[in-house]
């Protein structure tokens, strides 16, 4: 399925009443189409159409290379009172660089880039440039044919979070283009067993050192790694042998660089003029005025854009909880309550419901995740329920307690068991996605094996237990790159990852216990069957903090139980017992096996439960826990 484009719209004509009427109403769905740089023929003449919204402007002129930047040579016409203003330059087509320059209200010349640019230059540069007609052809009609039903919250999902500019570089230190990526990652995420990649820095960004969270070209395709075309050869690849991909989004703020959105017109035009409400001090970002029609119209046409012309699966939504939040990051007296006297940002709800609601109506079974601190609740209820309509919220509590847990030595951990078993009391109050992403292993947070206490050894043991326990816990897996071979050092953006440690046996350990673990996701509906569904869970001891022990089953009506306990100590635990409900076990998944890096300390291939009480059981399983490890059992019958 796709957007429905208004029916009176002729690209290669001028703009149309109706696209104006539309964009001023904030519900243009295809807005793409109509500003920026459209290559067209009028009269038996080829070049392009412009057009951009600055409606506080007094003159509005494209320049660039074709016209010496002379800004008096291609002056825009201004159509109507909405402030789009549009003009045809003949001769220049594809690969022209061009920016807009724009005199302002208060008569200050400025020159800006294009916000609705398809492609722009690579870093240092900034300016915009002219796309022409996609040669692409796609082939991934089968995937997008089972995209819905693959994508249902009881399916599978495991996410391998990546960042495409340091994941590898070339011999030279140079990024990868696309083509390479799909020939290096592709094959590597889907041999490891992930479902999705989820990308980040995707759309064009002028500082390597931000991520892609400080976007100056959110149409754009990063240029750092070729063309619009050559990541959508990308995604149909992925596609192809069934990998999914999701995009980082970043409708929440956007950065004060001159050349980009902010004071487009010498106005607050696209940020909020109220600067209680305009900015985000702490980053030192804008923040996008969501009561305004045509910002509205600008954002949600671009998370329909990724999805429609690029085949992306899904968008994780950046910093929900600012979007949210009047008061975020922001001391008593420097917030502006909303009209009801609340902290709420109403205008930023209905932004997101409206997001969510196109979305899922234009392309059903296309994902959306929330990253979102707070309580606010309904997160992921259905709009038409008053949510907010997001397929899934990061489980951020989850993630903190967790890695706080394993940090600590585990000569305390009796001490902090709470961090444990605190999750699962809100664990399906939203349908919820467990991430270990890159921002926990960054800024002097250690990486995910350099949080683990102990020795060598220790800490590698204390990694699988962390994935293990990851992975058997209700909710959507995500693991930043590295995290899966256990990188020694934090993440760094300007290089690619240590993949020289798969030389060591402990670190392929390390590798085979992810792919070991995603293997067992998608063989095992138990496992994700009911994520966010409080029958498909039950503890079975919850309460051997003194030992540092956990178990709990994963159950689902017709499959097979799955006990998984946990021994989070160095100290074994021999002959220890378990409550069930009779029959026969095997054990499917030991974090302690040598293959993995382990002790292979009393392998148990199968028990028999045993007729004495235990836990509120019938029947006990006499197991044995390897230090610091994890094991699944799988009833049999």
């Amino acid at each position: 399925m796709s957007l429905t484009s208004p029916p009176t719209t002729n690209r290669s004509s001028a703009i149309s009443d109706y696209d104006l009427h539309l964009f001023g109403e904030g519900q243009h769905l295809r807005l793409w189409e109509v500003l920026g740089a459209q290559g067209c023929v009028r009269e038996g003449v080829a070049g392009t159409r412009f057009a951009v919204w600055a409606p506080n402007a007094t003159r509005v002129a494209v320049v660039g290379p074709f016209n010496h930047w002379d800004g008096r040579v291609h002056l825009l016409q201004r159509r109507g009172p909405g402030g789009v203003w549009e003009g045809f330059v003949p001769g220049v087509g594809a690969g022209a660089a061009y920016k807009y320059e724009v005199l302002g209200a208060g008569g200050e010349l400025l020159l800006k880039s294009d916000p609705m640019a398809q492609s722009m230059e690579m870093r240092p540069g900034n300016c915009s440039v002219v796309t022409g007609p996609s040669a692409h052809e796609w082939h991934d009609g089968a995937w997008l044919a089972r995209r819905a039903a693959a994508h249902l919250p009881d399916q599978p999902l495991s996410i391998y979070e990546v960042h495409p500019g340091s994941w590898r570089r070339t011999a030279a230190g140079e990024f990868l283009d696309w083509d390479a990526l799909a020939t290096q990652l592709i094959p590597y995420a889907t041999e490891q067993g992930f479902t999705h990649l989820e990308l980040m820095g995707i759309a064009e960004h002028p500082l390597d050192g931000s991520w892609g969270y400080q976007v100056t070209g959110y149409y754009a395709p990063t240029a750092r790694h070729g063309s619009p075309d050559a990541f959508k050869r990308f995604v149909d690849r992925c596609h192809q042998v069934g990998l999914g991909v999701l995009l980082d989004w970043v409708p929440a703020h956007f950065p004060r660089d001159a050349h980009a959105l902010a004071q487009f017109d010498g106005t607050a035009l696209y940020e909020h003029d109220d600067p209680h409400r305009g900015e985000h001090k702490g980053w030192g970002t804008l923040v996008f005025n969501y009561g305004r029609h045509e910002v509205r119209n600008f954002l949600l046409a671009n998370a329909l854009y990724w999805v429609e012309l690029f085949h992306v699966d899904g968008l994780r939504c950046d910093a929900v909880a600012a979007m949210l939040h009047l008061d975020y990051d922001r001391p008593a007296g420097e917030w502006t309550p909303n009209p009801h006297g609340g902290r709420e940002n109403l205008e930023a709800i209905d932004f997101l419901r409206s997001v969510n609601s196109h979305l899922q109506q234009a392309f059903p079974g296309v994902l959306t995740a929330a990253e979102e601190s707070t309580a606010y609740p309904g997160i992921t209820r259905a709009v038409a329920e008053g949510g907010l309509g997001f397929t899934f919220k990061w489980n951020m509590g989850w993630m903190n307690d967790t890695l706080r847990y394993v940090s600590t030595d585990a000569l305390f951990r009796r001490y902090a068991h709470n961090l444990i078993t605190f999750s699962f009391m809100y664990a399906w109050s939203e349908q919820f996605l467990l991430p270990l992403s890159h921002d926990e292993v960054v800024h002097g947070k250690r990486s995910l094996l350099e949080k683990m206490p102990g020795d060598d050894w220790q800490q590698r043991a204390g990694l699988r237990l962390l994935l293990a326990y990851q992975w058997a816990t209700p909710g959507k897996k995500l693991l930043f790159m590295g995290g899966e071979f256990g990188q020694r050092h934090e993440w760094r953006d300007w290089e690619g990852l240590d993949w020289n440690l798969l030389q060591q046996d402990g670190h392929r350990g390390l590798l085979e216990c992810v792919r070991t673990l995603n293997g067992l996701l998608r063989t095992r509906p138990v496992l994700y069957r009911h994520d966010h569904d409080s029958a498909g869970f039950r503890w079975v001891d919850a309460n051997s903090a003194e030992l540092s022990v956990f178990a709990f089953e994963r159950v689902s009506p017709g499959e097979a139980t799955l006990l998984c306990a946990f021994n989070a100590t160095p100290v074994p635990r021999e002959d220890y017992w378990l409550g069930v409900d009779g029959g026969r076990w095997r054990c499917v998944f030991d974090s302690d096996a040598d293959w993995m890096g382990g002790a292979q300390w009393r392998p148990e291939p199968e028990l028999q439960a045993h007729a004495h009480p235990c836990h509120e059981r019938a029947e006990t399983l006499h197991v044995n826990l390897p230090a610091l490890s994890a094991r699944f059992y799988e009833r049999m019958g």
